[in-house]
C-alpha cells in the first residue's frame, strides 16, 4: 500500500513521476534481480501461503488458530492458558476471518468465495467468551470489512459472487455492536476486554474490572470503526473511536508531545510513562496518519505531525529508535528495542521521510541476518534480549514500502532473506511454527493468524508485477493487520464537520516538518547510490567487522591519571578525575550508570585525550569480560506452599561451583547473613552453617562476600540487588566477576537476584520462616524432571562490542557501545554508585510487609511490555 489518499493524490502522481526521473536506471526493475527470479520468488510465496492455509483448514478449522507442531487446532479452554495471548481467541475461526482478503490478493478467487461462504455459515459471534477489544477489532472486524470490500469488488464486476448480499458487513456490524459496551467509560477509552455475549461490568461478563489499557489498544480503532460507520451508515462506531482518539491527544505530555505506553481508562493518568514507537504505542501513530489518508480529516494529520516531530527529536537516534520518558524525554527508558518497531520505517515511507527509514531498516536487516529472525527484543548493541519470534510481519512490511519508494533491488534481496529463513527454519509439516528461541532454532507450537493476514500479503506485493494483482492496491489503505479498506470511503459523508483546531501559541513545532506530509523529492535521492551510502556504515556497526584502530600516543604523553580497571563509581576522587577529563557520570533507572565524554568540558586538551583513552579502556575491558558470558541460572522455591512453582531468574558468577555441570544443583534452606552485605566476618555463623546465605549487594566485591559466607559454613549464596525496582525482566543479565585475583578457593555456588526477585524470596522467608530453595542450571519439575526453559542469555558479542554484564560489586565497566556522536558515551554497570557508604546496612526486618501474592503481582508489572508484544497488535 503506497496510497496516500485523496487529500494527497495529485502530489502522489507528481512524486512517482519525479522518482522515475531521479532514479533513472534503478527503476528498470532492479539490476540485481531478473524478472524470472522475482517471479520465482512470487510463486514461492504463493506455495508457502498454500502450505500454511491448507494446514490450517485441514488440521485446525474451525478452531481459531493452528498448532503446527501437533497438527491440531487451538481451542481456547482446551489448551493450557497462555495469558493475554489467548485474548485474541474468541471461538470465531480467527485465522479464516483474518485471511479473507489475503486469498483475494493472491488471486485465489475460488478459495476466497468458498471461505466467505464458510464464514457466513459457520462463524458465530454470540459467544460467552472474554476477548481483547483491540485484537478483535483489528483481526476480526478488520477481516470482515476487508473481506466485504473484496466481495463487493467481485460482485460489482458482474462475474462472481453475485449471490453476495453484504453478509460479511452484517456480521461486522453485529461484532461492532458487541464491542461498543467496552467504550462505556467516562473518558471514552475502551476497556481492554469485553465479553462477546454479555458486554462488560456484570457478574456474568467476567470483565469490566480493569483500570488500564495500552495506548495502541485504545488508539487503534478509528480505521475499522470509521469504515464500519461509512459502510453501514451508522455513525455511532466512528463517533466512539474518535472520542477515544481525541482523549489520547488531550492527555499527551504537553512539553514533549509524547504519549505513554499504558493509561488509566477512567482517570486518564499515565500508568507507564515510557514512550517509543514499538510495543504498546506503535499503531496509535500509524492510525493517525492512515485515518487522515482514509478519511481526509486534516486534524488527524496535524496531530500526527506534532507527534512525529517529537519522535524524531527524542526517540529517533538513527539507526536506533529508543524509548524515553514522556516527562524527561532526554532520559532513556530502556536499553533494548522490541521487534514491533520494525513497522516504523514503512510508516516513514508513507510520510515521505525516506532517509531515516533506510537507516533504521538497514539496522533491522542486519539484526535479522545475524539471528535469522528479528528477536522479540534486542539490545542497543544488537544482542538478543528476548529470544522469541512469533513470525511477525513488520520487517517484511517495511521492506515492501521501501522497495515501493526506491525500486532499489537491495530490498528484493532483503525479502528473499525473509522468505528463505521462513522456509529453512520455521517450516514444519503442518504449516509454519513460531520460533521459541532464534539462537537455538527451537520451535513453539504456534502459528498466529497475522502470519497469513500480513506476511504473505507484503511478500507477494514485493515480488509481484502490477499485472499479477487482481486489483489496484493504490485504491486501498492497509490497516495495521494489513486489511484492505477502500479509499472510496473518504467520499462517504463524515460524522459531522470537524473544525481544525490550530496549535496553541507557544508550542514548539518545526513547520518544515509539514513539508513531509506527502513525499518530498528534494532530499530523497541526490544520486542513485544514495540508499547504499546510508546503509554501509550501519552494516559495519551491526556486523562489528571493522577492527578498532589502535590509539596513537604522542611522544612524552603520560598514562591516563585513572585506569578503567581501577575505576569505582562511588569513589569521590575518581569522579573528580572523570570531571577533569570531561567525562560525566549519569545514573540510569535500571541501576547502571552511563559515561559520556564531552572533550570541550575537559580542563585541558591533554585531559581530554586522557578521557578518550579512559573510555577506550572501558570498552576493551568490557569486551574481554564478555568472552566468558554465561547463561542465566534458576533459584526455585521448593518448600511449602510453593513446591517448585516459583522460579526466579538469577545471574551467574564467573567463579565458584558451575551449576551447569551439576545434574541436581544445590538445595538448602535460606537464611539472612549478618552483616547483610557480607563484607566482614559473619556474626550469625551458627544460623548460616549448612544453609544458603542471603546477602545484599554493595560495599565490597562479590568474591569477598563469597569467602565470608563460605568460611561460616554456607553451602551457597544469593546476593540481592540493592537498587530498588530492578528486575531480570527489564534489566540485562547480571553476571558476577571475580576480584582480579584467583578465586579457586571459592567452591560453592553464588547467584545474583535483582531487587524484585529477591524481594519475593525475602518475603517468603518472612512469612514462612523455613524456606527451601534449589540453585540450579534449569528449573526442576515437581517430580525432579528438568523443565525446558528458554535460555535468554545474550549471544557472545564480537570482541569489539563494548558491552559489560560481567559485573563486580564495586568496579565499574562499560555496558553499551559508544555512540558515534560528538560526545562519546558509554553505559556502565553500576554496582555501588549510589550506595550510602557508612550507613547502617538494611536488614530484612526493615523491608515493607507485603504478602507473597502481592509481591508476585507487583513483579508481573515489569513483564507488561513483553506481554503486550505477545499480543497480535504488538
Amino acid at each position: 500500500m503506497w496510497t496516500l489518499g485523496w487529500p494527497c493524490f495529485p502530489i502522489m502522481q507528481l512524486f512517482l513521476s519525479l522518482v522515475l526521473l531521479v532514479l533513472g536506471t534503478s527503476f528498470r526493475l532492479a539490476h540485481g534481480m531478473s524478472r524470472e527470479e522475482r517471479h520465482k520468488l512470487r510463486d514461492q510465496v504463493v506455495e508457502m501461503f498454500d502450505h500454511a492455509y491448507q494446514s490450517y483448514m485441514d488440521h485446525a478449522y474451525p478452531a481459531d488458530e493452528l498448532m503446527p507442531l501437533t497438527c491440531r487446532g487451538r481451542v481456547r479452554g482446551l489448551e493450557p492458558s497462555r495469558g493475554d495471548v489467548d485474548d485474541a481467541l474468541g471461538k470465531f475461526s480467527l485465522t479464516l476471518v483474518d485471511t479473507l482478503d489475503t486469498l483475494m490478493l493472491l488471486n485465489k478467487t475460488e478459495e476466497f468465495e468458498a471461505a466467505v461462504r464458510r464464514v457466513v455459515s459457520d462463524v458465530r459471534l454470540d459467544n460467552d467468551i472474554v476477548v481483547s477489544v483491540f485484537e478483535t477489532n483489528i483481526r476480526v472486524l478488520g477481516g470482515l470489512l476487508g473481506g466485504h470490500s473484496m466481495a463487493v469488488m467481485l460482485r460489482d464486476r458482474g462475474h462472481q459472487m453475485l449471490w453476495y448480499q453484504d453478509e460479511l458487513l452484517h456480521m461486522a456490524k453485529d461484532l461492532g455492536l458487541r464491542l461498543l459496551p467496552a467504550f462505556n467509560t467516562s473518558s471514552g477509552l475502551p476497556y481492554p476486554r469485553v465479553n462477546l455475549r454479555h458486554g462488560v461490568r456484570g457478574p456474568e461478563t467476567r470483565t469490566g474490572t480493569e483500570t488500564e489499557t495500552c495506548t495502541a489498544c485504545a488508539g487503534t480503532m478509528i480505521l475499522e470503526f470509521a469504515a464500519l460507520s461509512r459502510f453501514s451508515g451508522e455513525p455511532i462506531f466512528e463517533a466512539h473511536a474518535r472520542r477515544a482518539l481525541d482523549f489520547l491527544w488531550e492527555k499527551r505530555q504537553r512539553n514533549s508531545n509524547l504519549v505513554g505506553t499504558t493509561i488509566n481508562i477512567h482517570s486518564g493518568e499515565w500508568v507507564r510513562r515510557d514512550s517509543g514507537v514499538g510495543a504498546g504505542i506503535d499503531s496509535y501513530y500509524e492510525y493517525l496518519l492512515k485515518a487522515y489518508i482514509l478519511l481526509g480529516d486534516e486534524q488527524l494529520l496535524q496531530r500526527f505531525n506534532v507527534h512525529y516531530a517529537s519522535i524524531m527529536k527524542y526517540i529517533s537516534q538513527p539507526p536506533l529508535l529508543l524509548d524515553v520518558h514522556i516527562h524527561k524525554p532526554l532520559l532513556p527508558a530502556r536499553t533494548w528495542m522490541d521487534s514491533l518497531l520494525a513497522f516504523f520505517p514503512g510508516l516513514q515511507v508513507l510520510k515521505g521521510d525516506i532517509r531515516p527509514a533506510i537507516e533504521t531498516h538497514e539496522m533491522l536487516y542486519q539484526v535479522t541476518k545475524k539471528h535469522n529472525f528479528l528477536p522479540e527484543a534486542f539490545t542497543t548493541d544488537f544482542r538478543v534480549h528476548w529470544a522469541q519470534h512469533p513470525l511477525r510481519p513488520e520487517f517484511a512490511e517495511s521492506t515492501y514500502f521501501l522497495y515501493k519508494a526506491t525500486r532499489d533491488p537491495y530490498y528484493l534481496e532483503a525479502g528473499r532473506t525473509v522468505l528463505e529463513n521462513l522456509n529453512r527454519f520455521a517450516r514444519v509439516p503442518c504449516g509454519f511454527a513460531a520460533m521459541k528461541d532464534v539462537r537455538t532454532g527451537s520451535h513453539e507450537d504456534r502459528m498466529d493468524s497475522f502470519f497469513l493476514a500480513e506476511m504473505f500479503k507484503y511478500l507477494f506485493l514485493l515480488f509481484a508485477d502490477t499485472e499479477d494483482l487482481p486489483f489496484d492496491v493504490e485504491d486501498y489503505v492497509f490497516t495495521t493487520e494489513a486489511h484492505l479498506l477502500p479509499l472510496s470511503l473518504s467520499t462517504a459523508p463524515p460524522l459531522q464537520p470537524r473544525p481544525i483546531t490550530m496549535l496553541m501559541s507557544g508550542e514548539d513545532l518545526d513547520d518544515s516538518n509539514f513539508d513531509w506530509t506527502c513525499p518530498n523529492t528534494r532530499l530523497l535521492f541526490p544520486d542513485p547510490a544514495f540508499p547504499r551510502n546510508l546503509r554501509e556504515p550501519i552494516r559495519s556497526v551491526v556486523d562489528k567487522s571493522c577492527p578498532r584502530p589502535a590509539l596513537l600516543r604522542e611522544p612524552g604523553m603520560g598514562r591516563p591519571p585513572l585506569r578503567a580497571q581501577d575505576f569505582m563509581a562511588n569513589n569521590p576522587e575518581h569522579l573528580e578525575l572523570l570531571r577533569r577529563m570531561g567525562v560525566n557520570l549519569i545514573h540510569l533507572k535500571d541501576g547502571r550508570v552511563q559515561l559520556v565524554q564531552h572533550a570541550t568540558q575537559a580542563v585541558s586538551a591533554m585531559a581530554a585525550e586522557d578521557g578518550l583513552r579512559f573510555m577506550q579502556e572501558m570498552m576493551e575491558l568490557s569486551s574481554q569480560q564478555h568472552k566468558e558470558q554465561l547463561p542465566p541460572r534458576a533459584v526455585q522455591i521448593v518448600s511449602h506452599p510453593f513446591f517448585g512453582r516459583v522460579v526466579l531468574t538469577a545471574g551467574p558468577a564467573q567463579f565458584g561451583t558451575d551449576l551447569s555441570k551439576s545434574s541436581t544443583g544445590v538445595r538448602g534452606f535460606v537464611t539472612v547473613a549478618e552483616p547483610y552485605p557480607g563484607c566482614s566476618e559473619i556474626s550469625n555463623q551458627a544460623l548460616v552453617q549448612g544453609r544458603i546465605a542471603l546477602l545484599q549487594r554493595g560495599q565490597c566485591m562479590f568474591a569477598e562476600k563469597a569467602r565470608h559466607i563460605q568460611k561460616a559454613g554456607a553451602i551457597g549464596g544469593i546476593i540481592i540487588d540493592n537498587n530498588e525496582g530492578s528486575s531480570s525482566d527489564t534489566a540485562p543479565l547480571f553476571q558476577m566477576a571475580g576480584d582480579g585475583r584467583s578465586t579457586d578457593d571459592v567452591t560453592m555456588p553464588l547467584l545474583f537476584l535483582f531487587h524484585k526477585e529477591g524481594s519475593i524470596l525475602l518475603e517468603a522467608l518472612k512469612e514462612y520462616r523455613e524456606v527451601e530453595v534449589l540453585l540450579s542450571d534449569k528449573a526442576q519439575g515437581r517430580g525432579g524432571d528438568v523443565v525446558e526453559e528458554e535460555d535468554c542469555s545474550p549471544e557472545d558479542p564480537s570482541p569489539n562490542t563494548a558491552v559489560d554484564q560481567s559485573q563486580t560489586d564495586t568496579q565499574e565497566h562499560i555496558q553499551s557501545t559508544v555512540e558515534e556522536r560528538e560526545a562519546p558515551s558509554a553505559d556502565v554497570s553500576a554496582r555501588d554508585a549510589d550506595a550510602d557508604q557508612g550507613a547502617e546496612p538494611s536488614r530484612i526486618k526493615d523491608t515493607p510487609r507485603h504478602s507473597v501474592d502481592s509481591l508476585l503481582a507487583d513483579w508481573q508489572e515489569d513483564l507488561e511490555a513483553f506481554k503486550q508484544m505477545e499480543r497480535d497488535e504488538l
